[in-house]
């Protein structure tokens, strides 16, 4: 097999209980997830966590057999953010940690996220090998009936993790006297990101934090942020931070309500690290879909800025070939690769938070380190069976992104992609003239609707 067709930009996703999110998909990947990580002899481990989606009971005891079958040892411990079961996989000493979560989706998605024993998300290359196992026969790969895996539950792993991500936060500093409004989406972070903030000093705000299998992501977190801004407001905090559905991403606002995105999130840090010594490579791995005023701003600093697809995955590929230890995207995936093999909205806040304790100024001063460029993102969402790539590939849709192109040529960018998780063709243009951005974004978003509909 040349190509992926179950994994996707970030594991296997869909709608539970259909393919590829079904028990019995599930089970294979278990199988050969756990066939492919085995590294001699000894007992073998995995981890498994999931947010706090209603089908995460459908999938995590099927994947449990799946491992069992073949094997490995199971260790559980639910709910719990995705840089938890990337930390945990480490600490562990465990072969492979799966994460089972759809990220900022609603609840009617799920997904499985595969970490390897480093703590990092598999590469592409190991994908197509671990789809060959799954759609073949796996007939070889079972046990024999002695050496079946065991399943047991981790109590303190949520425990753990909070302990972890505090150790990020500069030694002599706290938040004592502030006030922070804390949005959990209802997801994986629901108990332990108020606990983190807490234990340092804030005083906590906390909203998204009763999950029911139904509400994770539902007009609340990093995907619908109004409500963050509204409490920040209300109740005069001094910040507020939205997570998603499995806290690996965190925007956040000021003091007045005003929405601080990843670009300014990785300004920050950068200038911080930057002042403390501590910035590898200088420079700051982003996306495609980074704003140029992020670019410009590190340029002032001296600082380089080095482009990837979209997906945090490339970000982290790009920082581990390239000796960078900052990285991130635009949506709030951060990396900190002094800390963590994967974006951590939590560790991401502690270190904007960090920043902020030591400027001795509002959060409108200290964490907004530039202009934004104007920059417009439309999406175009495809009826079923129409793909992306046939769309793209058409003579009329092709001769439209070259006369943009065009006009925007030395005055901006254009970035024309098919989304990884999702039935959409993403339409994104900047400059630093808005209108001029309105009206190629409204002019592309016209062209593909009329394509494909």
């Amino acid at each position: 097999m040349s190509s992926r067709r179950l994994f996707g930009t970030d594991g296997v996703r869909g709608l539970a209980n259909t393919e590829p999110m079904t028990a019995e998909i599930a089970t294979r990947i278990g199988m050969a997830a756990g066939h492919y990580f085995r590294r001699g002899e000894h007992r073998h481990t995995v981890v498994i966590g999931k947010d706090t989606r209603l089908s995460g009971y459908l999938l995590e005891p099927a994947l449990t057999a799946g491992f069992i079958s073949v094997g490995m040892d199971v260790v559980l411990v639910g709910p719990i953010p995705t840089p938890g079961i990337a930390m945990l996989t480490k600490s562990l000493r465990a072969d492979l940690g799966v994460m089972l979560s759809a990220s900022h989706n609603p609840y009617h998605d799920n997904g499985i996220k595969l970490f390897g024993p480093d703590g990092y998300k598999l590469s592409d290359a190991i994908e197509v090998e671990m789809e060959a196992l799954i759609t073949g026969d796996l007939s070889h790969a079972r046990a024999a009936p002695a050496k079946l895996g065991r399943a047991k539950r981790l109590d303190d792993a949520g425990g753990r993790y909070i302990e972890f991500t505090k150790a990020t936060f500069p030694r002599g500093l706290r938040l004592d006297g502030l006030k922070i409004v804390v949005d959990c989406a209802h997801g994986a972070a629901y108990k332990i990101a108020p606990a983190v903030f807490w234990e340092l000093g804030a005083q906590v705000v906390k909203v998204g934090v009763e999950p029911d299998g139904f509400n994770i992501n539902d007009k609340c977190g990093s995907l619908h942020p109004d409500r963050m801004r509204e409490l920040v407001v209300s109740h005069n905090a001094h910040l507020g931070l939205a997570l998603d559905g499995d806290a690996d991403r965190v925007l956040l606002c000021d003091e007045h309500g005003a929405m601080i995105d990843g670009d300014q999130v990785l300004g920050v840090i950068a200038k911080q690290w930057q002042q403390d010594g501590q910035l590898e490579g200088n420079a700051v791995v982003a996306t495609v879909m980074s704003n140029l005023g992020l670019e410009r701003y590190l340029k002032s600093l001296g600082l380089g800025l080095k482009r990837t697809s979209v997906g945090d995955r490339y970000v982290v590929e790009e920082m581990k070939a390239g000796g960078f230890n900052l990285g991130g995207e635009q949506s709030g995936h951060i990396i900190m690769g002094r800390h963590a093999t994967t974006g951590d909205g939590i560790i991401a806040a502690l270190q904007v938070l960090a920043a902020l304790v030591q400027s001795k100024k509002p959060a409108s001063q200290a964490i907004r380190v530039f202009n934004a460029v104007p920059q417009k993102l439309q999406n175009v969402r495809l009826k079923d069976g129409v793909k992306a790539d046939d769309i793209l590939g058409l003579a009329t849709v092709k001769a439209a992104i070259g006369d943009v192109e065009k006009r925007l040529n030395g005055k901006g960018r254009l970035l024309i992609r098919k989304s990884g998780t999702e039935p959409l063709i993403r339409i994104m243009a900047e400059a630093d003239d808005a209108k001029e951005v309105d009206a190629v974004v409204a002019l592309l978003a016209d062209t593909i609707s009329k394509a494909a509909a």
